[in-house]
């Protein structure tokens, strides 16, 4: 996530609200704590969770030395995790305060997250109030599997619209993951799973769905779209 325009982290939380909490690190648009999650089944799974002050919520995994899963909303690590009742992820998923598991929605951490949800009205912003882009497949020409992009930043974004425009993409053009055609393909109940603000399975809304912004539109690219979204820029 890019920083310098959002809330800075040092207000986000006062500190005595914080103090108590294991792993605590400030960025300039966000604060991270150690969380995880508890199946019944395989133990504990632990990460890094990043809160936002526009509500955004995202989770490292480390689970285990190797786990790549990263920028993971709540729900999908609580699913990462193998937790037998999910899409309880407010109580499912803790945070260690005072050396004790405790659920999210009895923490602090929380409180952008639900202003945003009771202020939903219909613009895409993300963190920095910069647009949200849902992850978005395409589908790999040699292999026919579907490949997921995340689009966080301009350097994603270009990656994926250079993609979408290339009618011989495959997997070995994939920048950001290290994948193959070998690799199996993402699970359909993961899939669904896109990074909407408002809900994890959304299937596409205006708070995920970008029409258009200056970083998801190169001026130096010749397609039809960019052309037409730089010339309407510039008049």
């Amino acid at each position: 996530m890019a920083s310098g325009q959002g809330k800075d982290a040092a207000f986000l939380f006062d500190d005595e609200e914080l103090s108590e909490m294991s792993g605590l690190k400030k960025g300039n648009d966000f604060v991270e704590v150690m969380c995880g999650c508890t199946s019944h089944r395989y133990g504990d799974a632990v990460g890094r969770l990043r809160v936002f002050a526009s509500g955004d919520l995202e989770i490292s995994c480390e689970c285990t030395p190797g786990c790549q899963e990263d920028k993971l909303t709540p729900p999908a690590f609580e699913k990462h995790s193998g937790r037998e009742t999910a899409r309880k992820w407010k109580s499912n998923v803790w945070v260690m305060v005072k050396g004790d598991k405790v659920p999210l929605s009895k923490t602090v951490l929380l409180k952008y997250y639900n202003q945003a949800s009771k202020g939903a009205n219909g613009s895409h912003k993300g963190p920095n109030g910069r647009p949200c882009h849902r992850d978005e497949f395409v589908c790999c020409k040699r292999c026919n599997k579907e490949r997921r992009f995340r689009l966080r930043t301009k350097e994603e974004l270009r990656s994926y619209h250079d993609a979408v425009r290339n009618p011989n993409w495959n997997c070995s053009d994939l920048t950001f993951d290290r994948v193959t055609c070998d690799d199996e393909e993402e699970r359909a109940s993961r899939k669904v799973l896109r990074g909407c603000l408002r809900s994890p399975s959304c299937k596409g809304c205006t708070t995920c769905v970008c029409f258009g912004c200056d970083i998801c539109r190169f001026s130096d690219c010749n397609c039809q779209t960019c052309v037409d979204f730089t010339r309407n820029s510039e008049s």
